[in-house]
């Protein structure tokens, strides 16, 4: 054999060789992945640190997660650009079965909002336990509010509030800031303003901002959260048989223990729906 047709031989066995260990390496190094279009709230408040990488480590599945409010997380979901929704807003979830794109919807978790404010409190809101009332006082003393005004869940559930109380919010008292739970804690801090939040994010930032819980207990602050694969006939592409997947760890007894004993400061955020 020629030295040419020895080095042709070998350079083709050294290119086979490359070739298999980066194809191998690409395998291990590109993971079945699953869209997860969820709440702000849901993200600041922690828990999907601690409860997606048990997940991905038992599957080998990642999760990439798109934090929005909850109308874009919907809407996303409508578009098929994601394979499953984690929201809280119940008539929207339904709705959102009702048409077709989501398949089932099932309880994960609860907990509730409350009225954020400052220790000086102008509304003088303090230990009501009816927050529509609330709501009138910080409207009549033109008290400063901060909405989030993103349609997500906590911002439904705010104008669902001010109808409550029979007042259509307007003036520079009433700010639209159009952010996330995070952003607009931070923004009523600084401004010694008003709001509405979910106690799991409250509580994960409690450490950072001077607002307190001013109301809390009134029965319409509870906050359900559901979890919806999307309709694969509806788009190409969704990964539906991983999200069923996450949905079963989910609400599994591990899974459920895991949002149980997830704490800040030792004060539980969410509260399991399907274990005690």
């Amino acid at each position: 054999m020629s030295q040419s047709h020895k080095f042709i031989i070998i350079a083709a066995a050294a290119l086979l060789l490359s070739q298999t260990f980066l194809f191998s390496a690409g395998k291990a190094e590109n993971p079945r992945h699953l869209k997860l279009a969820t709440t702000t709230s849901t993200d600041n408040s922690g828990l999907l640190d601690v409860i997606l990488p048990v997940f991905e480590k038992n599957t080998g599945i990642k999760v990439d997660v798109i934090a929005v409010g909850t109308g874009k997380a919907i809407a996303l979901g409508e578009n098929g650009d994601v394979d499953i929704i984690m929201v809280h807003a119940r008539a929207q979830e339904e709705k959102f079965v009702n048409q077709g794109f989501g398949v089932d919807r099932h309880d994960l978790m609860h907990n509730d909002f409350v009225i954020l404010g400052p220790e000086s409190d102008p509304a003088e809101i303090k230990g009501l336990k009816d927050a529509a009332k609330a709501f009138r006082r910080i409207s009549g003393s033109k008290s400063s509010f901060i909405s989030r005004a993103d349609n997500s869940g906590t911002n439904i559930k705010e104008k669902f509030l001010w109808e409550e109380a029979g007042i259509s919010p307007s003036g520079i008292w009433y700010k639209e800031a159009g952010q996330g739970m995070g952003a607009v804690i931070t923004m009523a801090d600084d401004m010694d303003a008003y709001t509405l939040s979910d106690r799991g994010t409250y509580l994960s930032m409690k450490d950072k901002t001077d607002l307190r819980i001013l109301v809390e207990g009134d029965k319409r602050l509870f906050n359900p959260y559901g979890i919806i694969a999307v309709n694969p006939e509806k788009h190409k592409g969704i990964n539906f048989k991983d999200a069923e997947k996450l949905i079963g760890f989910l609400t599994s007894p591990e899974g459920q223990r895991i949002i149980k004993n997830y704490k800040k400061d030792g004060e539980q955020l969410f509260y399991p729906d399907l274990i005690e």
